[in-house]
């Protein structure tokens, strides 16, 4: 009769472990992979990016984890602290975005938001007038 040394349970020695999907915006598809639920969100997010960079997607990222968030679109639109744990969160399907960058203006640049339509009003009451020339009255 052969004896068989009875396995620690593996979830309990190394905690539970979760496949997660993060999908980077404006990529095609998102990245797989399993990591322990006790994993903090930067080091999910670092995994992540340099899968991203070993398949060769695109667009091209980077690499620094402080020009990304990491989204759960379950939990709400805030971004994710790093210093969570991914099982905290309670979900398994991530979003990657980049930070957005502040745009640096020249000295002479006039800003976007200034360039508007000449004339007062609201918006609502532009929709309105535009509806209003399309619907004839009997």
């Amino acid at each position: 009769m052969l004896l068989y040394k009875q396995k620690k349970n593996q979830s309990t020695a190394k905690g539970n472990r979760l496949l997660i999907s993060i999908t980077v915006l404006g990529s095609a598809g998102p990245i797989r992979f399993v990591v322990n639920e006790q994993e903090l969100i930067a080091a999910v997010m670092d995994t992540a990016l340099k899968s991203y960079a070993r398949e060769g997607r695109f667009p091209v990222l980077g690499s620094d984890l402080n020009d990304f968030l990491l989204y759960c679109p379950a939990v709400g639109p805030e971004a994710l602290s790093l210093w969570d744990t991914i099982g905290a969160q309670g979900a398994r399907n991530f979003m990657l975005c980049k930070k957005p960058q502040p745009v640096k203006m020249e000295k002479d640049e006039i800003p976007a938001a200034a360039i508007t339509r000449k004339g007062s009003g609201s918006w609502k009451a532009w929709i309105n007038k535009s509806l209003n020339l399309k619907v004839s009255s009997h």
